[in-house]
């Protein structure tokens, strides 16, 4: 993430923001990436494309920050009252949305426009404090639960994995499983051989 993008914008600034990435999604949607430039962009959003070009960089920097704001969940996770369902459900929706032909094309934008990786840290952090919330909540009812960072290692990870290089047969029974082997094995402290 470039510097530029680490301000939350307000006022007008906020106002462009939305305007571009709002023509960025209905441009995808009526023309395709294919089709997609930054004039057109410019154009759709009502700004000029130095504003987008000054803001963004370039398509990929766009595109990445429109993904990485599309990949941030939109409420908490669900509590079924206890670990393994809390942990099953966010598991299942994960991987729904993450592993649909949209979701990985936000997860490839992302990061293809990210050349200090500073969007996949934010869509990292996503997943992680969906997580902490599970967990907190399981160890609140008294519940034993791993740490986040044990979490992230074997559930999301792996998921990530199979999501963006090994999509073929990725279903529910395999997030069910990691569930399993993350609640099954005792966590040994992160960097830990």
């Amino acid at each position: 993430m470039s510097p530029r993008q680490m301000v939350r914008p307000g006022g007008r600034s906020a106002r462009v923001q939305e305007a571009v990435h709002a023509a960025v999604r209905e441009l995808l949607a009526e023309v395709g990436r294919e089709a997609l430039t930054v004039p057109l962009v410019a154009q759709r959003a009502g700004v000029t494309p130095s504003t987008v070009y000054r803001r963004w960089g370039d398509l990929a920097e766009l595109l990445s920050d429109v993904a990485v704001e599309r990949l941030r969940p939109d409420t908490e996770p669900e509590d079924r009252g206890g670990l393994r369902a809390d942990l099953t459900a966010w598991a299942e929706q994960f991987l729904d949305e993450m592993g649909s032909p949209s979701g990985r094309a936000y997860v490839r934008d992302a990061l293809l426009g990210d050349l200090d990786g500073g969007n996949a840290g934010r869509c990292s952090a996503y997943a992680a404090d969906q997580l902490a919330l599970v967990l907190a909540r399981a160890r609140a009812r008294g519940e034993d639960a791993p740490e986040v960072e044990t979490a992230m290692d074997r559930l999301v990870a792996p998921l990530m994995y199979r999501i963006l290089f090994r999509p073929a047969g990725l279903d529910t029974a395999y997030a069910h499983h990691l569930v399993t082997t993350l609640l099954a094995t005792p966590a040994r402290p992160v960097g830990t051989a």
